[in-house]
């Protein structure tokens, strides 16, 4: 194994750690929330891992052994190199202080030219507005249905609202994979041998189980702070909005983008709503800092990956594609 080999090995480690460890709440976040009194965390373990296990075989074999979905056509493969590795490493740290950091900012910045990652940037942002307007249309009419301060699903209802809330999530779960998997894919080869797949598709799913088996981690807290978000009813609308956000992204071009501040978005635009219909329940003053805090943690996410990409691209020397 030569030095770029050793590099690629511990980027991807690290890169896959991050993903799971970071980004992953965001769709299994409030499923957590709401099941892990039920079912022990290794059937919830479990059932997430066959669908990552379907969503990797599925785009490998689509796209000739390239399980990015097409998000690095933008990205052309590098020799890896030592500050490549650092980026994910970055990551780790700012994970284990809770920062809702966008791994698509820290780790495929490194990789893109300037000119990406200022589209990535654009889209992003775009992102986070459309997704905290749409959920503040959406919970604006939900919010005269349904109290999401309380659990008031009836028992009889629960068993229904369970099943769609795992399919929601599993519909959520593939779509998210198919967008931030190009953050792993970057480390390794585009033409993946079947090797290397089975090989990361272990590690992501160990990573997965550790995840689930903490219960998401410090960064769970983002969602147990929201209103209602522990109760599956609220988790399964919260999911679809979500997934279809992220489908109509997806689908609208192959540029990266952060699903981090698609889904701090949604957060927002849901908690403002709420807010707005219950005045005597909830008040601004507190759902204000709540929000603004998040937004203050993507900021500072978004101040390190730009800071780490222009020390690579002009004080390191690293030629821009």
């Amino acid at each position: 194994m030569d030095i770029h080999s050793f590099y690629a090995v511990i980027g991807l480690m690290l890169a896959a750690y991050a993903v799971i460890g970071n980004d992953s709440v965001q769709t299994l976040g409030t499923f957590i929330a709401s099941n892990i009194r039920v079912f022990k965390w290794y059937w919830l373990w479990l059932a997430a891992s066959a669908v990552l296990v379907f969503t990797i075989l599925y785009g490998w074999y689509i796209n000739d052994g390239d399980i990015s979905y097409g998000r690095l056509d933008k990205i052309p493969p590098v020799e890896i190199q030592w500050y490549h590795a650092a980026a994910p490493a970055v990551l780790v740290l700012l994970t284990r202080t809770g920062i809702p950091v966008s791994t698509t900012f820290l780790v495929l910045s490194v990789f893109a030219s300037t000119v990406i990652l200022e589209k990535m940037l654009v889209k992003s942002v775009v992102g986070y507005g459309l997704a905290a307007i749409v959920a503040y249309i959406t919970w604006m009419v939900l919010a005269h249905f349904v109290n999401e301060k309380f659990n008031l699903v009836k028992k009889e209802h629960r068993p229904y609202w369970r099943v769609l809330q795992w399919a929601s999530t599993g519909f959520l779960w593939f779509t998210w994979l198919s967008h931030d998997m190009a953050n792993i894919a970057v480390f390794m080869p585009r033409d993946l041998p079947l090797s290397y797949l089975c090989g990361i598709v272990g590690v992501l799913v160990f990573w997965l189980g550790y995840i689930f088996w903490a219960q998401g981690g410090k960064i769970q807290e983002i969602v147990l702070e929201k209103t209602g978000s522990r109760y599956m009813r609220s988790a399964t609308i919260i999911d679809l909005v979500y997934a279809v956000l992220l489908l109509y992204f997806k689908e609208l071009n192959n540029i990266p983008m952060s699903t981090t501040w698609v889904f701090v978005g949604l957060l927002t635009g849901r908690e403002l709503a709420i807010a707005t219909v219950h005045r005597a329940e909830y008040k601004l003053g507190y759902v204000f800092p709540l929000i603004g805090k998040d937004f203050l943690k993507m900021m500072i996410g978004l101040s390190v990956s730009v800071a780490l990409v222009l020390s690579i691209h002009y004080i390191f020397g690293a030629s821009a594609q």
